[in-house]
């Protein structure tokens, strides 16, 4: 039997050629460098901007990327956007980079747990996760699989629930500017496991069913959509398809969707039940590749330094995102310049519609910011911008939070040149749903 080998100043030493007592000293400095490795991990998960920020000076000073100055910025800008400030359909008002630090509960539960969870061997499964961010470590291009744990980071990302009330949603034709319709809803979500900062921590109980999440649209207006409700329960096995039911108000009768139907128009919408919140359905359902780490433009602000819209009067004096640009499809948000990990994600379904969506998840936070759909032809259909503001800059409630604020958002098919645009009133405020709240029954509740 050959004798263990320690790695000493470059050198393999056999361990016999060391004594038992200097044995037991490079035992513990390995296992104390490896614990330190995994905190630097934790630590440059959380703080990427701690040691250095992005090199925005230039930017900074130019103030607003344009059609007339925008390829001496290229570099900071993903293609999809960079096509669209080109083609002067927008324009980027640029500030300086900002930390969004997240919830110190969530931080401690991925310190805690860092290395525990495992990858199964099947798409979906995944061993020994408890709480926190499941996969901190850098995602590095030699590893086949670090797309998928990004998309896991984004699966059980920080935050316990939150409630949009009202929600403004718009259907646009983009040439025009014409708002074809306008309606009025309200979304609840809930976390059932893995919570880190409301009670009931750490799980939601009872949860016979097991869920791991559970999300409620409610339409208010129009007339002809009110009442219609969403319900959607995703289950902590996630290689078991959710489950999906809608009630249509004016029939007054639920009905389950169908696992395909989460890819059609939703209410006439340029949006799929797929789209919501960047990506709404299971990991298992996509074949996902890390495709890099860069520097890019991001939707990513505080509410509270915009110019805000007139347009609706809140009791509370919020005021919404406004927007602007072509056909005033894009939310008239700052950008800052953030890591962002980029993923493409390619639907296992032959059926699916799409034949890739491109993700850029934020390293700091694992929102997505992005993203990109492309048609089963490989033509760019459809692109998302999701603009997230720093809590403490939101409504009071927000403050504290440690969970971005989903502030506004827009769907553009390229193709219809048409776009579905949404201004959020987000209360990042769990205890505000309940869990009787997702139940079948509670949909005809509102008649």
């Amino acid at each position: 039997m050959k004798p263990n080998t320690y790695l000493v100043r470059g050198k393999n030493i056999p361990s016999t050629l060391i004594p038992i007592t200097s044995q037991a000293t490079l035992v513990m400095l390995g296992i104390l460098t490896a614990t330190a490795s995994l905190a630097d991990a934790v630590d440059d998960s959380f703080l990427p901007y701690a040691k250095r920020l992005p090199q925005t000076a230039e930017m900074e000073r130019v103030g607003v990327i344009s059609k007339r100055n925008v390829e001496q910025f290229q570099e900071v800008i993903d293609p999809e956007m960079l096509d669209a400030v080109k083609k002067g359909w927008v324009e980027l008002t640029v500030r300086p980079t900002t930390s969004f630090n997240i919830e110190s509960s969530y931080v401690e539960a991925t310190r805690k747990h860092i290395g525990s969870t495992k990858l199964g061997s099947k798409d979906g499964e995944l061993a020994n996760y408890v709480g926190g961010r499941p996969f901190p470590e850098e995602p590095q291009l030699s590893d086949p699989r670090a797309g998928e744990k990004i998309a896991w980071n984004f699966r059980y990302r920080q935050g316990d629930g939150f409630v949009i009330r009202p929600l403004q949603w718009k259907y646009i034709d983009m040439g025009s500017g014409k708002v074809e319709r306008h309606l009025r809803a309200e979304v609840h979500t809930l976390k059932y496991k893995h919570r880190t900062r409301e009670n009931p921590i750490p799980d939601v109980s009872p949860n016979p069913s097991n869920l791991y999440f559970a999300s409620h649209l409610k339409i208010f207006e129009p007339t002809d959509f009110k009442n219609t409700q969403l319900l959607i329960q995703r289950y902590e096995d996630d290689t078991k398809q959710d489950d999906a039911y809608l009630y249509a108000g004016f029939q007054r009768r639920v009905r389950r969707l169908a696992t395909g139907q989460t890819t059609d128009a939703f209410l006439g919408s340029d949006v799929m039940i797929e789209d919501f919140d960047g990506y709404n359905a299971r990991v298992s359902e996509m074949k996902w590749t890390f495709k890099g780490t860069r520097n890019l433009l991001t939707p990513f602000f505080n509410h509270d330094e915009l110019r805000l819209s007139d347009a609706y009067k809140d009791s509370e004096g919020f005021q919404y995102v406004a927007f602007s640009g072509q056909g005033g499809c894009f939310p008239d948000v700052h950008w800052q310049v953030r890591k962002i990990h980029v993923v493409e994600a390619e639907p296992l379904s032959a059926a699916h519609p799409v034949s890739k969506r491109v993700f850029y998840f934020d390293a700091q936070t694992n929102e997505i910011t992005r993203s990109s759909i492309y048609d089963r032809r490989g033509s760019l259909w459809k692109m998302s911008i999701l603009a997230k503001s720093h809590p403490d800059h939101h409504l009071p409630a927000n403050r504290g939070s440690g969970t971005p604020i989903a502030d506004a958002a827009t769907m553009i098919d390229v193709q219809a040149q048409h776009c579905s645009t949404a201004q959020f009133k987000t209360l990042a405020v769990p205890s505000l749903s309940t869990a009787a709240m997702f139940q079948v029954q509670s949909l005809r509740g509102g008649d």
